[in-house]
Order: C-alpha cells, then structure tokens, then sequence
C-alpha cells in the first residue's frame, strides 16, 4: 500500500502508551492506536499529550495509524 492510500486524520494525543505508542483521539471522536513514522523518529520530533497529530490510517484496519506530522 502506497502512502496514498492512507487515510489522513486530525486529532489529538491523548496518552502515551508503552513501546513508543500513542492513544490518539481523532475530532470525531475516534481513537487510534498509533506509533511515530519513520521520519519523524530520523529528525528526533518529540511527541507529548495534548499535541495536534495528523494520522495516517489505513483504510483496511481503521484502528491502527502512524502520526505523520505535529502541530502546536
């Protein structure tokens, strides 16, 4: 799957889990499990709760994404 395929979301972290994971709860309401993409970890952006995450979501397992950027 290409990164266009990706569903892209808005919302905000709520927790920070275990294993470098994160509870991420979309605008709607929604939350996703997510972990920091790659290039993210390369230039060291950290991530905190209460920061605005995009997520990219697969379309085939909608509980799962990557936080693709971070907004203030």
């Amino acid at each position: 799957m290409s990164r266009e395929d990706l569903i892209q979301i808005e919302g905000t972290v709520k927790e920070v889990m275990a294993g470098g994971q994160f509870r991420v709860e979309s605008d709607k309401g929604q939350q996703f499990l997510a972990k920091i993409s790659g290039r993210m970890r390369r230039f060291h952006i950290k991530v905190i709760p209460g920061d605005r995450v995009t997520v990219a979501v697969s379309p085939y397992d909608p509980s799962h994404g990557l936080i693709v950027y971070r907004s203030t």
